[in-house]
């Protein structure tokens, strides 16, 4: 790029950001000297290690009758604040889970003194006895529903310690995953998945084996994001955060968590997680190793059609696949309290697996009258190694009590891969003689490497009203290599016709300001977002194949409003707006063509560009009974992996298609049928559509969506619980593939032991092996496609949980969110 480019972007940056905050600043100080004002009494909780004690409910009493005035509930700093208050004599009375109530002298509001700001109220912890009943007995919801996301508390699920995350993601509410492994969240795929608010970079196979080797007893909670307000990466259709635990309370505390499960093959799953906390110092590692074997059945049944209309040919091909994979998680971190006002901490995370595979195919070609015309067969062998490492630096650091604040985080992550892969394919003429053997082998190593620096900015101001911004920077790094060998009498004699060589840079620039005010029911937030991206890919050539580069450089204005409005302490309405960008992961641009089998090969573009989404939704919530959402989405430039027909093979490659849309009704019902059964049951119905050119065919395709899920928990006394469930999906689409519908039964039993320290469960999945896959094409270009997939999902498991360590006080804080939010999602 020429020097005055780069220049003239800087300016237009520098001038667009003024602009930005500039408006929304003044917009913020108009909407406070519109709200009310009055006597106001404000104060700080924390424990007895000098943390922030958020949840804590404060009460304002009548100091002559101790009768109530009104209540509030600490926020994530730890702060409360009481406005417009008549002048009186009043009493605090404060209470925390773990902490020994508190109830504070009398306080006098006068025109003398019409604002007091308290000094930080310590709260002194329970007897470690009294702590152990309250966390016997409270059990947290399955969901839990914010203005801006859902939360399901992992913890509620009994299946989940004998899960992978993967598993336990599919079995989310509002969560699907779909044979290629590929998440969607309420019908909206393109899902950036983060973990502890940091993206794992990865998509599609490779971070489904990431996913896999993370045990479900490693897991606290998930955060399910429609909307991201603009603190976010712009990436993705849509967030989910996978949250792992962290134990909050003090002195050496841990939980172990064994799982093993079987259906035709057994797989395994155990985590141990450790935390220390000892005055201004907090250690703590989540440590995890998962096996898997599974397989998948795969038949296929192809037809190929002239210019008229009329049958050529037709294949009849048959894939079988399995494969046996350990994986390992280690999760170290710390936080040092500097000062009262100063956190540094840090965390690493070393993940990888080896995973072996055995693929075979089998196929019969036969001509329009059925008679045999060819047949083959082949198989693969695979071996593949993954190792990532990653380094997280983060400070927080509070100007004040009142939740001024500065968050930094700065990350490395380094991910190397290496495959190899040899393949042998037979191929048969009609009399069942062979007429050619092939024999070949893939070297594919990689390396990526990523830099990320970022940094988040929150400025309170008076009347329940703040100012966020902040910045973020990346630097991705990638090495491809896939390398072909022929073998000829035991020698690998390399394939550069074959061969490739793929080298990508990008350096993403990021800039946002937020704006958030409440008043007594009514609440806004505003939020843009500007988002820079330079791009450059490199093909490197060889003696046979001719180097081709390419450049992107663009930047976009992302926006996102949320308006909420509470009508009464019952019914209440959400109303918000985004926009958000998906990009194509690195392997998608890589031109590189890729032999699966006889008839499949796989291929990048170079030339895709980034798809983008506009949203408008309103939510309704009745109390934590009833929650509906009606959205319509747009979307431009839509890409998914295109299938192209040439003679009897089908060539995939991702692509941009025009447009499309969705409109989508959510709607959730919680809560007690009786005093034992607790259910949940969530309806989404949508509308789906795509309109566009694909290879010189009119694409115009679209049907009607229904996923129906019920979830039942049952208290069955005596340290007895059960669950049971069930998923429905109707037909779908998936590029250009037509999905029956199908469902799945899940449930479980648990049992509490060693006075409720521990827990013994068994649980069961997809208990009728009904969750089938059955694909049917549309708009291939003379040909077309009937697919069914099986996998190993009909399972059987035990798990047993214990946790241990003597619990005194909350931990001092909880490390939310670093620099790492979006290029992790986009490696494959």
């Amino acid at each position: 790029m020429r020097s005055g480019n780069i220049c003239l972007i800087i300016r237009s940056y520098k001038t667009a950001m003024k602009t930005l905050f500039t408006i929304l600043t003044f917009c913020l100080i108009n909407l406070n000297a519109l709200a009310q004002t009055g006597n106001t009494l404000s104060g700080t909780v924390k424990g007895s290690g000098n943390e922030n004690v958020p949840g804590a409910t404060v009460r304002l009493l009548n100091a002559t009758d101790s009768t109530l005035i009104t209540g509030e509930v600490t926020d994530i700093n730890g702060n409360f604040r009481f406005t417009n208050l008549q002048n009186n004599v009043y009493v605090l009375a404060i209470s925390a889970m773990g902490q020994k109530d508190f109830k504070s002298t009398a306080l006098t509001i006068d025109s003398a003194h019409s604002s007091i700001a308290l000094p930080a109220i310590i709260m002194l912890p329970a007897k470690s006895i009294e702590l152990g009943e309250v966390v016997v007995k409270a059990k947290k919801p399955l969901i839990e529903q914010e203005m801006d996301r859902t939360i399901v508390n992992v913890g509620s699920m009994i299946g989940s310690a004998t899960s992978n995350t993967f598993e336990v993601l599919g079995k989310t509410p509002g969560v699907s995953v779909n044979a290629d492994g590929e998440i969607s969240l309420n019908g909206r795929a393109g899902v950036m998945v983060l973990i502890d608010g940091r993206s794992t970079y990865m998509s599609g196979a490779d971070l489904a084996a990431y996913l896999k080797s993370l045990p479900g007893g490693v897991l606290d909670k998930i955060e399910l994001m429609d909307n991201p307000p603009a603190r976010y990466d712009a990436a993705g259709n849509a967030v989910i955060d996978i949250r792992l635990k962290k134990t909050r309370t003090g002195g050496l505390t841990g939980r172990i968590a064994l799982g093993g499960s079987q259906g035709r093959y057994a797989r395994s799953n155990d985590a141990l997680n450790l935390n220390y906390n000892h005055r201004k110092l907090n250690v703590f590692a989540n440590l995890g190793y998962s096996y898997e074997k599974n397989y998948s059945d795969d038949d296929f049944s192809r037809r190929y059609y002239n210019e008229a209309g009329a049958l050529n040919s037709k294949v009849e091909l048959k894939n079988d696949q399995q494969s046996a994979a350990n994986g390992y998680n280690i999760n170290l971190g710390m936080d040092l309290t500097a000062t009262p006002k100063t956190v540094f901490g840090t965390i690493i995370n070393l993940n990888g697996s080896s995973r072996k595979g055995d693929f075979s195919y089998e196929s019969v070609q036969r001509n329009a009258l059925n008679a045999l015309i060819g047949s083959g067969n082949g198989s693969t062998v695979s071996n593949d190694t993954r190792n990532n490492t990653s380094i997280n630096a983060n400070m927080l650091h509070k100007f004040n009590y009142k939740g001024r604040e500065l968050a930094v985080d700065a990350n490395f992550l380094n991910y190397q891969t290496r495959g190899r892969q040899d393949l042998e394919n037979r191929l048969f003429n009609e009399d069942e003689n062979m007429v050619s053997r092939e024999l070949f082998r893939y070297r594919t190593p990689s390396d990526i490497n990523i830099y990320t620096l970022k940094a988040d900015y929150v400025h309170p101001l008076k009347n329940k009203a703040r100012l966020e911004g902040g910045f973020k920077s990346s630097y991705v790094d990638n090495d491809f290599v896939f390398n072909h060998y022929n073998t000829n009498e035991g020698q690998m004699v390399i394939d550069n016709r074959r061969s490739n060589h793929f080298q990508y840079r990008e350096n993403i620039n990021a800039a946002y300001v937020s704006g958030e005010k409440r008043w007594k029911r009514f609440g806004m937030q505003l939020g843009l977002r500007l988002e820079n991206t330079i791009a450059k890919g490199n093909q490197l050539g060889n003696d046979s194949v001719l180097a081709m580069r390419f450049t992107q450089n663009y930047a976009k204005l992302f926006p996102s409003i949320f308006l909420n409005y509470k009508v009464n302490d019952k019914n209440a309405f959400v109303l918000m707006a985004v926009r958000r960008i998906n990009r194509p992961n690195y392997q998608m641009l890589n031109p590189f063509v890729f032999y699966k089998d006889q008839y499949t090969y796989t291929a990048g573009n170079p030339h895709l560009i980034p798809q983008y989404q506009d949203r408008v939704e309103l939510k309704y919530q009745h109390k934590s009974f009833l929650n509906m959402g009606l959205s319509y989405n747009r979307f431009t430039n839509v890409y998914f992996n295109t299938i192209q027909a040439k003679g009897d093979t089908f060539i995939s490659r991702p692509d941009n298609i025009a447009q499309g849309y969705m409109v989508l009704l959510n709607t959730s019902v919680s809560g007690q049928v009786t005093a034992w059964w607790y259910n949940s049951t969530t309806l989404r119905l949508s509308r789906i559509a795509m309109k566009g050119p694909l290879y010189n065919e009119p694409l115009n395709y679209g049907t009607n969506v229904a996923r129906l899920e019920l979830n039942n928990f049952f208290n069955l006394g005596n340290g007895w619980n059960a669950e049971l469930g069930g998923y429905y999906a109707s037909r779908d689409i998936n590029a250009q593939a037509q999905i029956s519908g199908m469902f799945r039964v899940n449930g479980g039993i648990q049992k509490k032991i060693m006075k409720g320290k521990g827990t013994v469960a068994m649980n069961f999945e997809d208990l009728f092996h009904s969750w089938v896959y059955h694909n049917r094409s549309f708009s291939i270009r003379q040909s077309d496609y009937y697919q069914i997939n099986r996998t190993d999902t009909q399972r059987i498991s035990i798990a047993l949980n214990y946790k241990f360590g003597k619990e005194t006080f909350l931990r001092k804080r909880r490390h939310n969110n670093n620099a790492s939010d979006d290029e992790k999602g986009r490696v494959e």
